[in-house]
């Protein structure tokens, strides 16, 4: 499906070389003062908000299955940090105390670094959704490069590695999910289309609201063209599905969630 609009070009910026997952692993944090903030600020959020288990990392996700007796959903937001709009969903999010999961494209980290910075300050999870958005199958090394760079501008802006990947469109095809899997990254579709992208506000509502189920993965965008209609869509959202009685929750927290069910599955006689 094509969600990203005539901003997304080839030549745009895109670097030539690939890096290493061992480079990222091993690259210095910077010593700006923001920078310390943002560390204070992820060692203060709960570390069930950011970190994927184990049992998932190298897998595909659609959605959370077997979670016990609580509604947990989680709200994805994918193709920013967007100047438009990043920022609305920020305080949409904030003014009813929930964390979700931005999926963000390299080329807009590096336009718009105090906004990424502002989204990890909040405490929400982050993952990679390539350099520059690709839809296309591309060979293994544009693949690396694509979401190697993105990876380690996203540390380099915010010092939050993420494990986290998200292949425009959903393409499972080619080499950019299976590179992705390699590095042990969990690739999180979702099971809840807004159709965000293209329809009203109120269809919106409907999409989600209709489809919404025990952990489900939402997919909206806060990026990637004119996302007003999501920040219209928001907080209708929000207060049906809390009045329904769902808690909104990370992705990571969710696939959490879905790992100590199991666990307690497990150890039941």
């Amino acid at each position: 499906m094509l969600h990203w609009e005539l901003t997304h070009n080839r030549a745009i910026n895109q670097p030539t070389a690939a890096v290493s997952p061992a480079a990222i692993a091993s690259a210095d944090l910077a010593q700006s003062s923001n920078k310390a903030q943002l560390r204070a600020a992820m060692q203060d959020s709960s570390q069930a908000l950011l970190t994927v288990p184990e049992s998932f990392q190298g897998q595909v996700v659609r959605e959370a299955q077997s979670i016990g007796s609580e509604k947990l959903v989680a709200l994805t937001f994918d193709d920013g940090p967007w100047t438009e709009t990043t920022e609305q969903v920020l305080d949409i999010l904030r003014q009813n105390n929930i964390k979700a999961t931005f999926y963000w494209v390299g080329l807009q980290v590096q336009k718009n670094p105090d906004i990424a910075r502002k989204v990890v300050a909040q405490g929400h999870a982050i993952g990679n959704h390539t350099w520059r958005h690709v839809l296309e199958n591309v060979d293994e090394l544009t693949a690396a490069e694509e979401i190697n760079n993105t990876a380690k501008l996203i540390y380099d802006t915010t010092g939050l590695r993420t494990s986290l990947f998200r292949p425009p469109g959903g393409n499972l095809k080619g080499s950019l999910a299976s590179f992705a899997q390699q590095q042990k990254y969990a690739v999180t579709l979702w099971s809840v289309e807004s159709d965000d992208y293209y329809v009203s506000a109120p269809i919106i509502v409907d999409n989600v609201l209709s489809a919404v189920q025990p952990g489900s993965i939402v997919l909206m965008h806060d990026g990637g063209g004119d996302r007003r209609a999501t920040v219209q869509a928001l907080p209708q959202v929000i207060s049906t599905l809390q009045r329904r009685g769902y808690k909104f929750v990370t992705v990571p927290q969710l696939l959490a969630a879905q790992a100590q069910s199991s666990i307690t599955a497990q150890i039941k006689p």
